[in-house]
């Protein structure tokens, strides 16, 4: 029953805000409907792991740990940017930045948002996973070009364009997986569960050249390089909630919808074939990530090209292969998802004060926002794998594995730009934080709601570890199943 209230929910909020006059109640109402949804998606992540039976209903909706990790995955942040969205709206509603009408349309448009994003880990018709998939690209869209300025209105149609023609990729790649499914005698169908059921059966080149299409299309829309191109102009024009949301979960669906068809592949032709794609787009995502950081001068756009380099690190996880760093690409799933989150909360009220992105531009940020200017540079070791940090944690444990495994020269490469990145983010964030305070600002109040989103999140970054020693077991036990290593 968990599901029919994730599902639901986003979908009567969207509907009840329309009718409700008060921006500021359709925030609070928000926050609201998505406490409950993270609830329910927790109540249905332990289900699923103290259950091994997948539960399906109507054939159109299939649950397994896999799709319940990914949903509470997108609860927790989706809950996070609703209780941040209250004062960052009404704060621009109080500067004319937008008006209260408009104000209203972001929540209808966050709530549709949120609804396509939950639809992806739920369905089991890999066509209605494309159709979701994409209604959040349209979706999104109007989120990237919310301001209405000449960047971010470019900013949308550069997302709409490049994601579009990768889900053309996905959408072949989906076809070509159907009609290998269709050459087998009795079979027909575009459910996931019917396909990986046959796979050992089906045509192991149409597969091969199926999965490339698939890795292309939804590797666009995961950030994956050299597709990655929309990314930093979306995630810095787009509303900081919606920056959030794009970076910490937008890019899990697509991630998950390429190890669903992975799966199939797996079954079909092996676990290699999978594996040395998803390690080679991952080491170009972490190269080209790293050099983009190096010399990147815009603040949410720096934010940007740090999510290619984790999308980076958790297809290497998931690539390598084995237990461990299956184990530690699963919780670097959720470790970068709550941290970047966490961290363009931080950027999109520093930009809103400033009213710059250029990092130059940015000083005394601790003096002028003493909160937000703590929790960014907290933010700031926890995202570059500072420990204690949950983010941490699941780098180790990926780097860790590829030693095991033997893969040293892939382990070396991690150490090498996870350093790189490392020194570029202490050198930025420095002068950003700690420099002299710009004469035109003083000290700046902030929404108790902002500072609730900071904390919730925050215990959930600083306590990753603890939670990984907890349920350890649990987590390799999974990831030794997944992929039946």
């Amino acid at each position: 029953m968990q599901i029919f209230i994730i599902l639901g929910i986003p979908i009567l909020l969207a509907g009840l805000t329309a009718f409700i006059r008060n921006h500021k109640s359709a925030g609070i109402l928000n926050c609201v409907g998505y406490l409950a949804v993270l609830i329910a998606s927790g109540i249905l992540l332990k289900n699923s792991v103290c259950s091994s039976a997948p539960v399906a209903f109507f054939y159109f909706i299939y649950l397994d740990t896999l799709s319940a990790f990914f949903i509470f995955v997108i609860s927790v942040v989706v809950f996070a940017a609703a209780l941040y969205s209250i004062g960052y709206i009404d704060n621009d509603v109080e500067k004319g930045t937008i008006t209260r009408q408009k104000a209203k349309t972001y929540y209808i448009l966050f709530n549709l948002f949120c609804a396509s994003m939950f639809f992806v880990p739920a369905v089991n018709n890999c066509g209605m996973l494309w159709v979701a998939i994409e209604m959040t690209t349209l979706i999104s869209a109007f989120l990237v070009g919310f301001y209405n300025t000449k960047k971010s209105v470019e900013a949308a149609w550069k997302y709409i364009i490049i994601c579009s023609v990768g889900i053309i990729f996905a959408l072949l790649g989906t076809i070509l997986f159907s009609y290998a499914d269709s050459l087998l005698e009795g079979t027909n169908t575009l459910n996931w569960t019917d396909m990986i059921a046959n796979a050992s059966r089906m045509d192991k080149n149409i597969l091969k050249i199926a999965f490339i299409f698939i890795l292309v299309g939804y590797g666009t829309k995961a950030g994956l390089a050299p597709m990655h191109t929309w990314l930093p102009d979306a995630h810095s024009q787009a509303v900081a909630p919606i920056s959030a949301l794009l970076s910490g979960v937008l890019l899990k669906t697509a991630l998950y919808a390429i190890l669903r068809f992975g799966l199939i592949v797996i079954n079909g032709v092996g676990f290699s074939y999978f594996g040395n794609l998803l390690v080679l787009f991952g080491i170009i995502s972490l190269v080209i990530s790293g050099g983009f950081i190096l010399v990147q001068k815009d603040l949410k756009r720096l934010l940007a090209y740090s999510s290619i380099e984790h999308m980076g690190i958790i297809s290497i996880g998931f690539g390598l292969g084995t237990p461990l760093t299956i184990a530690g690409a699963l919780l670097h799933v959720f470790n970068h998802a709550v941290t970047k989150s966490f961290m363009f909360f931080g950027a999109g009220n520093i930009v809103s004060t400033y009213k710059k992105h250029n990092i130059k531009a940015l000083r005394g940020v601790i003096k002028t926002l003493p909160f937000t200017g703590i929790m960014t540079l907290l933010g700031m070791f926890a995202l570059t794998g500072f420990p204690p940090f949950s983010i941490f944690v699941s780098e180790i444990l990926i780097i860790l594995g590829a030693f095991l495994k033997g893969s040293y020269g892939i382990a070396t490469t991690l150490l090498l730009f996870l350093s790189i990145i490392f020194g570029s983010f202490i050198f930025n964030y420095g002068k950003m934080l700690f420099g002299n305070l710009p004469k035109e600002l003083k000290k700046q109040s902030e929404p108790l709601s902002g500072k609730l989103a900071f904390l919730f999140l925050f215990f959930q970054i600083s306590f990753g570890a603890v939670v990984f020693l907890l349920f350890q077991k649990d987590l390799l036990c999974f990831a030794r199943k997944l992929f039946q290593v």
